[in-house]
């Protein structure tokens, strides 16, 4: 490791303190250990669910919990203060996004450690002593995250490799699906790796994380360019291009149901898998790459955009109603790739926000 990061991890040192012990803030209250951070949109039913698990993992902990509110038209602001006294709420008067609306709490937070987590993720009894105690036995770590499960127990993506043109490919043709076992097509997720073991990984899902306060201070909150998707990928590049590792723990498991706030939205193009909005992934795909990989910005454009040409080509082919379906379908999402070009000027500006 070179001696720049050998300092920044020495430094980081600073941070451990017993897992009990508090500090004092300005008025004398205890400085949280801990400081939950959770963005909603529109998910006020899950958001008490997920405020429920945090209430049965906080246990001898100092923690502090913040919602930000991201303009929820549900009623989700008003049920946290009603029903969650100890929360603190963070009403913003428009949606500011997954990134944005966490640097709002970012800024807010007191706790030595931050923890993300989604509103529509559910931690369990010992998910946050178990992060706590396993980040302080290990200043070199900048962010970690556990192992994520559906609510029938399936295990989610949870340790990632950072996205590439090659990996890109792999996913949208469905290759890394039907081939998960190897290491080259189930490159992207891990699909190949067991999923009990743990690793230092490139990126995590922001549906939980924790990470110690003073590396966000020094190296800087989510990239407020990224309305919603990559913000998380973006962050880990950051934490690990400072020598500190990014770290998968499956011991540590949290509960995802995942989409919650994307299903939100009903007037966009979403993708059959994951909820996803696919006009926001494209332009967050082509910001990420035009930040970090310059002109292979132009190659994830192409790639995609002449794989759902093909698409639409071998179906033309087919002939059938079924066939003519998916032709559209097809020709639709080059249409959204090259529409997300145009609308960030090939990955060099985010759009107006809210997107």
């Amino acid at each position: 490791m070179r001696a720049r990061d050998e300092a920044k991890i020495e430094k980081a040192t600073e941070r451990t303190l017993p897992l009990m012990q508090t500090e004092a803030n300005d008025t004398g209250s205890p400085k949280p250990a801990i400081s939950i951070l959770i963005v909603s949109f529109n998910t006020r039913d899950v958001l008490r669910e997920c405020l429920d698990s945090v209430a049965a993992a906080t246990g001898d902990l100092v923690v502090e919990t913040i919602v930000v509110d991201n303009c929820s038209r549900d009623g989700s602001a008003a049920m946290v203060r009603e029903e969650f006294s100890w929360v603190r709420v963070i009403e913003s008067t428009e949606n500011l996004g997954f990134g944005r609306a966490n640097n709002l709490a970012f800024a807010a937070a007191r706790g030595r450690y931050i923890v993300l987590l989604n509103s529509d993720a559910f931690l369990q009894r010992d998910t946050l002593c178990l992060s706590l105690e396993k980040m302080e036995a290990d200043p070199t770590v900048g962010l970690a995250s556990g192992r994520l499960v559906g609510r029938d127990g399936e295990l989610q993506p949870s340790a990632r490799m950072f996205p590439s043109p090659m990996r890109n490919l792999l996913v949208i043709s469905g290759l890394a699906d039907k081939y998960p076992k190897s290491r080259f097509f189930g490159q992207a997720d891990r699909t190949w790796a067991d999923p009990m073991e743990a690793a230092e990984v490139d990126w995590v899902p922001g549906a939980y994380s924790i990470i110690p306060a003073d590396i966000l201070h020094r190296y800087g909150f989510f990239d407020p360019r990224f309305f919603l998707y990559y913000e998380e990928v973006d962050l880990c590049l950051r934490i690990q291009s400072a020598g500190y590792k990014i770290m998968y723990w499956p011991e540590i498991c949290v509960v995802h149901v995942g989409g919650e706030s994307s299903r939100q939205i009903k007037t966009l193009e979403m993708s059959q898998t994951g909820a996803q909005l696919v006009l926001w992934r494209m332009r967050s795909t082509l910001l990420y790459y035009r930040k970090h990989k310059g002109s292979a910005a132009i190659a994830v454009r192409w790639l995609e955009e002449i794989w759902y040409l093909l698409r639409a080509w071998r179906n033309r082919l087919r002939g059938g109603e079924e066939a003519r379906c998916e032709v559209r379908n097809q020709e639709r999402l080059a249409g959204l790739m090259s529409l997300a070009w145009k609308e960030t000027k090939g990955g060099r500006v985010s759009p107006p926000q809210p997107w």
